[in-house]
């Protein structure tokens, strides 16, 4: 898979700004568990009071919350707070109407850190306040120890508080230490959240409207909420986007890559794949890797940051519930590993097997008049019946044991939730953790899990597209066989269009016999080289060496005057126009399939090419004349057809050499005798080799090429060999009469 990851050299732009994006993304999706929880403890449990130091106080409330402080402790609130101007308090708080007597207090401008710090010093010093203010029997009974054990005048009509004042200081300290030893096993959440209901009741005193300022809170929340969840959604959508753009791209690239090499494959390369498996490589195998590119792009990259975010998030909420976490994970990899260790090997057998159903399928659809013709649909069914079945019961495998993942998945989150709600119940009855906190620690494990859950989706697809990379990087991998020279030689003037053959030599790959040996001879132009002999002789793999279709094991082929390894192939094969035996049209109309060797072929050249050809008849008698389309592979035109297209479309290039392989063997005796005759004083400029099974066809050819087990037993003129090699007068005698025989 990491071979394919130099294709994205060109999109390293894009992938670094979705990276940005998820950041982005994460940070929203991160943020929004924690306005969940503010709304609930804030908005809702604490009436939009955000903090327990307030913002605004009377001078009153002020001297009791100080009275419970030490020197240090009322010095750092005091020094927080500056009074606030008449005029200003009559503006903002018109209903409050004791501003003489006693006076409003407004904070300052503070950061963070420092309202903090004033938090944990007016806590305890409020809850103490608002526990006397009920006036209770405790408050009744430190009050009537107070009086016991004082001796202040008229003291009968004091409040609590004006006795503290009038106390002793040390006598104040001692009461104040054995209240505060009574929180001190009260957590500081609690603490807070008691002390802002006070803070709420003086509000309400000052004359701010509480429901107000709860309905603000919460709509100012909700509102940035909605907020951050649009930004993320622009984010998702625009990774999305691009995430799309960069898989495509891939694609696009890989197949642009995959088909330029395939072209540039020998025959030895060609016969490693097969077509079949070539098809799957560049459709299928392909689609798998860019269908797994946008998803890690979409959630690879973004699951890791949403995971790292979610712990840090849940360390700063609550550390005592942080082992859930590490429950959660290990359930999760657990399930994983025991899955993928399951259908692991089935995975890399499903390519194979749409291999094997493309190979039965192609075999099937290119042989089906032959299927007919013997009446074996039936085997063939059954051919593709099993072919279909075992990819289908491997798919069917995979899928059934990943199906199992989800359902195990939302197993795991519904008991994690579980678990999280009983421990945090009992935090909250403990008062360890408020009710807001559990909600938020409930959707960043959440979302830890989903950032494992999207992994583990991803990793469904990763063995398959892993094995589809594998695939496609062994096409792209390959070694060819036959490569171009770093320079090419120039060709000899006085040698335009001469072929020899020097000691040829040729075996295919991993074979262990020779197909041909010792081949030599010289054709020249204005003059008709042909090779016969029985099926098998090698007649076919001897002109396949000359475009270099293989190259030969010893021996060299020169044409030109030079080595053809010391051409480049594309040079080399526009000196030829080759007619392979089985007659290859291409899905257009017959005038694309005549220019197809020669986009600039004029009208002249492809209508003279027609008639040299014997083509001109059949093209007039279609309605559509030269624009009659060609169904792919020429289908809808008769093998003869083909031949005298095929044959019409090497003319139109006007080659150095011609190289017909068998291409005469559709056409009849007439018809084979006028085109030869047409392509004589067509071909008198250039080389002309022909490879033939029929002797009427190579009758008048200048030099004759008797091949026998991939050896020349003889080389002549027709009257020659039929005196002095015995192969070629067999052959003769078996399609020619005595009297044929001896009339030639």
């Amino acid at each position: 898979m990491f071979k394919l990851i130099k294709y994205l050299k060109k999109s390293v732009v894009p992938i670094i700004v979705i990276i940005g994006l998820l950041i982005v993304q994460a940070i929203c999706d991160l943020s929004l568990p924690d306005y969940t929880s503010k709304i609930v403890n804030v908005g809702i449990q604490q009436g939009g009071v955000e903090s327990a130091v307030p913002t605004i106080i009377r001078k009153s409330t002020l001297d009791k919350i100080t009275l419970f402080m030490n020197d240090n402790d009322e010095d750092m609130l005091l020094k927080n707070y500056e009074v606030l101007d008449e005029k200003e308090a009559k503006e903002e708080f018109a209903s409050y109407n004791n501003l003489k007597q006693d006076p409003l207090y407004k904070l300052k401008n503070i950061t963070k850190e420092e309202n903090e710090e004033l938090e944990n010093i007016v806590g305890k010093p409020i809850l103490i306040v608002a526990g006397m203010e009920k006036d209770d029997k405790a408050t009744l009974g430190m009050k009537n120890q107070i009086l016991n054990n004082s001796q202040i005048p008229n003291s009968d009509n004091l409040s609590i508080f004006e006795l503290l004042t009038m106390m002793p200081k040390e006598q104040l300290d001692n009461i104040v230490n054995e209240i505060n030893n009574k929180f001190k096993d009260m957590p500081d959440s609690i603490i807070s959240q008691s002390a802002t209901s006070y803070i709420k009741d003086e509000y309400t005193k000052i004359g701010i409207d509480m429901e107000k300022t709860q309905t603000r809170y919460i709509l100012s929340s909700g509102g940035k909420m909605l907020l951050i969840a649009l930004i993320s959604m622009i984010a998702t959508v625009l990774v999305g986007l691009l995430a799309a753009r960069i898989a495509a791209s891939l694609g696009r690239d890989l197949r642009g890559k995959v088909f330029r090499k395939v072209l540039s494959f020998s025959n030895a390369e060609l016969e490693k794949f097969s077509t079949a498996s070539l098809i799957t490589r560049s459709t299928n195998d392909i689609q798998q890797i860019q269908m797994l590119m946008v998803m890690l792009l979409r959630i690879v990259f973004y699951a890791p940051i949403l995971g790292i975010g979610g712990f840090i998030k849940v360390l700063n909420t609550n550390t005592s519930m942080a082992w859930i976490i590490g429950v959660a994970v290990l359930s999760i990899l657990s399930l994983v590993t025991i899955l993928f260790g399951i259908v692991m090997p089935k995975f890399k057998m499903v390519q194979k097997l749409i291999d094997k159903v493309n190979l039965v399928t192609r075999e099937i659809l290119t042989g089906i008049t032959v299927i007919r013709a013997f009446s074996t649909q039936k085997h063939e069914e059954k051919r593709f019946d099993k072919a279909n079945k075992d990819l289908t019961k491997t798919n069917l495998f995979v899928n059934r044991v990943m199906s199992c993942m989800m359902p195990a998945m939302m197993f795991i989150m519904n008991a994690i939730t579980v678990l999280i709600v009983w421990k945090g119940a009992n935090s909250i009855d403990s008062g360890a953790m408020q009710v807001g906190d559990m909600m938020a620690f409930i959707q960043y494990t959440m979302q830890i899990i989903m950032s494992f859950l999207m992994i583990s989706m991803i990793s469904i697809m990763l063995p398959r597209a892993a094995v589809s990379a594998s695939r496609i990087d062994e096409v792209l991998t390959t070694e060819l066989t036959i490569n171009d020279p770093k320079v090419n030689e120039e060709p000899k003037e006085n040698m335009k269009g001469v072929l020899e053959f020097k000691n040829v030599s040729f075996k295919y790959p991993d074979a262990e016999e020779n197909i041909l040996s010792d081949i030599s001879f010289i054709s020249k132009p204005g003059e008709t080289t042909a090779f016969i002999g029985s099926t098998g002789s090698g007649k076919s793999t001897l002109i396949n060496l000359i475009p270099r279709f293989f190259d030969v094991s010893q021996g060299e082929i020169l044409v030109d005057g030079i080595n053809i390894k010391n051409i480049s192939q594309h040079d080399l094969r526009e000196k030829i126009g080759y007619v392979p035996q089985k007659g290859v049209l291409f899905s257009g109309d017959i005038n694309s399939n005549l220019k197809y060797g020669k986009e600039d072929a004029t009208e002249e050249e492809i209508l003279k090419a027609a008639e040299i050809a014997q083509a001109t008849e059949f093209i007039k008698s279609k309605p559509e004349g030269f624009e009659t389309p060609i169904s792919q592979g020429g289908t809808n035109v008769s093998g003869g057809q083909k031949q005298r297209l095929s044959i019409a479309r090497a003319i139109v290039r006007n080659p150095e050499i011609y190289i017909f392989d068998d291409s005469f063997s559709a056409l009849d005796f007439k018809t084979d005798a006028t085109l030869r005759k047409a392509l004589k004083s067509e071909t008198k400029n250039s080389t002309v080799l022909i490879v033939a099974q029929r002797i009427s066809t190579i009758l008048n050819a200048d030099q004759i090429i008797v091949l026998d087990e991939g050896k020349i037993v003889g080389v002549g003129t027709h009257k020659e060999l039929i005196n002095k090699c015995e192969v070629y007068k067999q052959i003769a005698s078996s399609q020619l009469s005595k009297e044929e025989l001896e009339n030639e």
